[in-house]
């Protein structure tokens, strides 16, 4: 049977084949007109890079190499005795293109623990920081930390192939992937556990270890992490972490560089902060509402006068999509299935139910429903994680897969520096405004 490194190699010979034939014969058509305000407004919509692991249609949601959220959970490997697919089987699937087997998943779960080992200086470099150093900041920082053990940046060095750089990149990524959970884990030890240390459990996968090793032995929250790691493992490439991690790699960055610059730009409120930023909104609703589960007429008012005054619905609407999230909808199933009396479910049930209509009828918002950051902090509380600064640091870990799995393919298909050009607003005026 062949390893995934060399079913890697197989498909990217396949998808260069590929791409040299369509840039053969359509490597002159227009794929998009950009206007001034795409230019001023953030790039938003403007189709000018390739990502090959997912595509987020605003209809549809997220296809992770063409199969939705729910499919995965159908069709993916499960930890035994467990309901929720596992990250494993994910990261084939994104790398590869294919479902894979059991058996295939459970290589990388193999190959994950043989890498896991983490560099002593690491922890040395962390446990010499403030304890309230922010978590985002400690992960960044260990990730970049363990730049000193990229096989890509010494075989580099070396000099090597241009043919090779993608098999050097999949060493680090592999390596990186395997000690995220360890680095996250000890982050959160010292962070809010008195630095507690807890070793790793050899019968256990990728995201059960990574909750056993922060301390947490319910078997549903490791179904939790199972699935929230699944979930939030990528959102196509336009993103800022996808998009960050995508343009340092494209200087030829090692994956150790490029993972902590999208980590960093993932730190941001706008991105992977939105979720404890939501959580702490609700929190604060429901103490100003009374406490307990508010009536949904109670709940609509206070949404109103939030609008009225100006302020936005945390945890409403997306950029891309004009849907609900698919990833809300399977924490929202998870939270039937497992919490469905849990107050604060209750709460976001709530807004679920009225808010849509509310910012309907207000009519600001494009989409009215909500994404994944609605919903994720619910479930973490429920199960004990009251350490909202955390919660980035779960989804960097996630994260990681979608972006590493596309550097691979950067690679391997020889993506060049990105680069794109900037223009002056007098430019604009002067060159791109037709005078009357």
């Amino acid at each position: 049977m062949a390893t995934l490194k060399e079913i890697v190699g197989e498909r990217l010979a396949e998808k260069g084949a590929e791409i040299k034939a369509l840039l053969k014969d359509h490597g002159n058509d227009v794929i998009h007109e950009v206007t001034l305000q795409q230019a001023y407004g953030g790039m938003r919509g403007i189709k000018s890079m390739v990502w090959e692991p997912s595509l987020l249609d605003p209809n549809e949601g997220i296809r992770f190499r063409g199969f939705t959220i729910p499919e995965l959970q159908q069709k993916l490997t499960k930890a035994k005795g467990g309901k929720e697919p596992i990250p494993e089987a994910l990261f084939w699937l994104l790398v590869t293109g294919d479902l894979p087997t059991d058996e295939q998943t459970a290589e990388v779960t193999a190959e994950w623990k043989k890498r896991s080992a983490m560099p002593d200086y690491v922890f040395k470099m962390l446990d010499s920081l403030p304890t309230d150093v922010h978590p985002m900041t400690q992960f960044s920082l260990g990730i970049l930390a363990m730049q000193k053990e990229s096989v890509f940046a010494a075989e580099y060095r070396k000099g090597i192939k241009k043919a090779d750089y993608w098999a050097y990149t999949y060493e680090d990524v592999m390596n990186l992937l395997a000690r995220l959970p360890a680095l996250a884990a000890k982050v959160y030890n010292r962070s809010y556990k008195n630095n507690q240390s807890i070793p790793a459990d050899p019968n256990l996968d990728w995201g059960g270890n990574f909750a056993h090793m922060m301390g947490y032995t319910d078997e549903q929250f490791k179904e939790l992490m199972r699935l929230y790691l699944v979930i939030h493992a990528d959102h196509e490439g336009g993103n800022v972490s996808a998009h960050t991690t995508h343009l340092v790699g494209s200087t030829l960055s090692d994956a150790y560089y490029s993972l902590s610059a999208g980590i960093n730009g993932l730190a941001g409120p706008l991105h992977g902060l939105a979720n404890q930023e939501v959580l702490r909104w609700i929190m604060e609703t429901k103490e100003k509402l009374g406490g307990g589960v508010p009536p949904k007429e109670q709940l609509g008012k206070f949404l109103w006068d939030t609008l009225n005054g100006g302020q936005v619905i945390p945890g409403s609407g997306h950029a891309v999509l004009r849907r609900t999230d698919p990833r809300y909808m399977a924490q929202r199933e998870f939270a039937q299935k497992w919490l469905p009396d849990d107050e604060i479910f209750k709460v976001v049930s709530g807004i679920y139910e009225v808010a849509p209509d509310i910012l309907r009828e207000h009519g600001k918002a494009k989409n009215p429903w909500p994404n994944v950051d609605a919903h994720s902090g619910c479930l973490l509380v429920h199960y004990g994680m009251t350490e909202y600064d955390f919660y980035t640091v779960l989804f960097g870990c996630s994260r990681a897969m979608g972006v590493l799995g596309n550097l691979i393919w950067d690679r391997g298909l020889y993506m060049p520096l990105e680069r794109p050009k900037s223009f002056t607003t007098e430019f604009a005026k002067a060159n791109l405004i037709k005078k009357k």
